[in-house]
């Protein structure tokens, strides 16, 4: 059960990254540089999974994606799949607590870019996907890496909105946290223990590291 477990965080945590680094990338540069009605609206409204209790964003996500859900029931009508009680729901409800964090620090990063780059850039026949990619990104490296490493731990540490959404069924949603919490209620106090040790190491592996980052990009 550990091990499985272990493989599912991990591959969960992995791929809820992977789609943060993109979303959480283009939410931080559009809220950093474009100006327009509602955006400290929708800054809000992207953070609340920050403020809000896990079960209540898991809540959230099951109304939105449950079977009767208001996207889960044409998905499931359609295709007879719904995304509740899979691996995939775990990727979900990970990457939905996760994206704050890369959206926050994506937004910081550019917002303390100095725009005479971009500018001089331009001016030297460089187009609007040719500065991002080849100025802005690079520039702005320190601050987006240290939003991935936070919103890889807060993806490995996930629980709330996973047991709400993709239920704990060993060998299929049981990711690590979720392993913890069953030996806990099972009495394995040696399992729990082991495991819980290893979250925490890598909890401090990540505080550590986004500290020096963000040191760096100062």
């Amino acid at each position: 059960m550990p091990l499985s477990a272990l493989k599912l965080s991990l591959l969960v945590a992995g791929l809820a990254t992977v789609g943060v680094a993109v979303l959480g990338t283009w939410s931080g540069w559009l809220l950093a540089r474009s100006r327009f009605r509602g955006r400290e609206w929708i800054d809000a409204l992207l953070n609340l999974p920050l403020v809000l209790p896990p079960t209540v964003t898991g809540y959230y996500l099951i109304v939105l994606l449950g079977r009767r859900g208001w996207l889960g029931e044409p998905l499931y009508s359609a295709t007879g799949w719904s995304i509740p009680f899979t691996w995939f729901a775990c990727v979900i409800a990970a990457g939905v607590m996760a994206f704050p964090l890369m959206a926050r620090a994506a937004r910081v990063a550019f917002e303390e870019l100095d725009p005479r780059y971009e500018l001089a850039a331009a001016s030297l026949g460089h187009g609007p996907w040719s500065v991002f990619f080849r100025v802005v990104l690079p520039l702005a490296r320190r601050g987006l890496a240290a939003g991935l490493v936070l919103s890889f731990a807060r993806a490995l540490g996930e629980f709330g909105a996973t047991l709400m959404l993709a239920g704990n069924i060993p060998g299929r949603t049981q990711t690590l946290p979720l392993a913890i919490y069953e030996a806990v209620m099972t009495g394995e106090d040696r399992t729990a223990l082991l495991l819980s040790a290893a979250l925490t190491a890598v909890s401090v592996i990540v505080i550590v590291s986004a500290g020096r980052l963000g040191r760096r990009s100062a």
